[in-house]
């Protein structure tokens, strides 16, 4: 069971979109911007690709990896200010266009609204976001307990079922409320 990026971009109605970047700031005077990649799938950043914000569909013209980020030239944004109204907003692709993956994997879209229990059955709550850190991913999950961080590693996740949306955990000490 191991997870893949990216995450499901809830701002889109039609066709279902899956945000691959979040634009952090502008770079440059000329609409570069600086962009959080939320996929490890650098080809939906290649110069030619389209990218959706908000309801328009940009071209890269430009790219650029700089320490665990991208730096990206979009069609149509051509200053810093037009870059800076970007900032915040997610840059996203079709769900058609992600590949299919083994059994076994996951999208980390897929696990966002997921249910959770523990291996005992009790409901734990929803996953509301994923957290992705240098080391593990951790779940944010939100129940009558309140709001619950799990780690995603094997010692806690136990099952994950996608067509269910359902998740089965195993609590370290100390990490659910008392």
């Amino acid at each position: 069971m191991s997870p893949k990026s990216p995450l499901r971009d809830q701002g889109q109605a039609d066709e279902p979109y899956i945000a691959v970047g979040r634009v952090v700031a502008p770079r440059g005077l000329a609409g570069e911007m600086k962009v959080a990649p939320l996929t490890d799938q650098q080809e939906f950043f290649a110069v030619g690709r389209e990218l959706q914000a908000g309801d328009v569909i940009y071209r890269i013209e430009k790219t650029l990896w700089l320490k665990g980020h991208v730096c990206l030239k979009l069609s149509g944004i051509d200053s810093v200010d037009a870059a800076a109204e970007l900032r915040g907003q997610s840059l996203s692709v079709p769900e058609a266009l992600l590949e299919p993956l083994p059994e076994g994997q996951f999208y980390l879209y897929q696990v966002v609204g997921m249910q959770v229990y523990d291996s005992e059955g009790r409901h734990l709550g929803e996953i509301r976001e994923v957290l992705t850190t240098g080391g593990n991913d951790v779940y944010i999950v939100q129940g009558q307990q309140g709001e619950i961080l799990l780690p995603a590693i094997e010692d806690v996740v136990k099952e994950v079922d996608v067509v269910a949306s359902r998740m089965v955990v195993e609590p370290m000490e100390g990490m659910l409320p008392d």
